[in-house]
């Protein structure tokens, strides 16, 4: 049962921001754990190393590489790099992004143009040079990260950027999908509910104006059904099922991991 073992799986986001365990440091993990050869992509060098050094110190393979997935030559040349150490991409997981806040009227232009960059953009352009590799091997699983801010809005914190480049994300991977659903190629979304990653601490406490750290923990936890946010697994878990061959027959769709959050109303 997902079994990934003779898979090469690119991972971007592959790092985390700080001690602890973001979406694409798990994901990588995971993937590596059931089988897979992971290529790590991250723009920090010490945060890819790190995953890589957790791979490999579990006898898994794994190669880091450090990428600007912002960068077009730089994507490209990393997945030339991919092949010529693995030698095929049966995997892509588009993991890079991040929220900031803001509205229309406030929101300067060459930040909504980052955010649209920095959300879709660098999934584009994985695919951009990985579709053509799997096309030709007739076979791949592409799975891109969106967020529930892509699908439930809410009045108490806007990030107008950030809501459509997510929402983006699902449309731009139902494309794919229609797009190569005959060349033997999947593509799907995972959605991401409010997760307790490395990421609470280091970016959304002083994004939201927060000394308490706890406090804004519990807040969060509070607003879930489940009554507790999610980890990374919980993403990476996810990731795994739809690049397995166990989701064969499941493209351009979505799995919304929220623990109900988006079930549940309005804010």
């Amino acid at each position: 049962m997902l079994n990934l073992a003779g898979k090469v799986a690119i991972v971007t986001g592959a790092g985390s921001v700080g001690p602890g365990w973001g979406n694409g440091k798990a994901t990588a993990v995971l993937l590596a754990r059931q089988g897979a050869s992971v290529f790590a992509i991250d723009i920090v060098p010490a945060a890819v190393e790190e995953t890589l050094g957790i791979i490999t110190g579990e006898g898994n393979t794994a190669t880091a590489h450090v990428c600007d997935m912002l960068d077009s030559a730089a994507v490209e040349a990393a997945v030339a790099a991919c092949l010529q150490r693995f030698g095929r991409i049966d995997i892509l997981v588009n993991n890079v992004g991040g929220s900031a806040p803001g509205g229309p009227a406030d929101m300067p232009e060459e930040l909504w143009d980052r955010q649209i960059d920095f959300n879709l953009k660098t999934a584009f352009l994985g695919c951009k040079y990985v579709l053509p590799v799997m096309e030709a091997q007739g076979s791949g699983a592409v799975v891109n990260l969106s967020s529930v801010a892509g699908l439930r809005m809410g009045s108490a914190r806007v990030h107008v950027a950030y809501s459509a480049s997510k929402a983006g994300i699902i449309g731009f991977s139902k494309s794919v999908a229609m797009g190569y659903a005959k060349k033997g190629i999947r593509c799907n979304t995972v959605v991401p509910g409010l997760m307790h990653t490395p990421l609470v601490e280091h970016r959304l406490v002083r994004q939201l104006g927060a000394n308490d750290a706890e406090a804004l923990i519990a807040k969060r936890n509070a607003s879930v059904p489940m009554g507790h946010m999610g980890t990374a697994w919980d993403i990476a878990h996810a990731v795994l099922y739809l690049v397995s061959d166990e989701a064969r027959y499941v493209t351009g769709t979505e799995i919304i991991v929220d623990g109900g959050f988006t079930a549940s109303g309005p804010v």
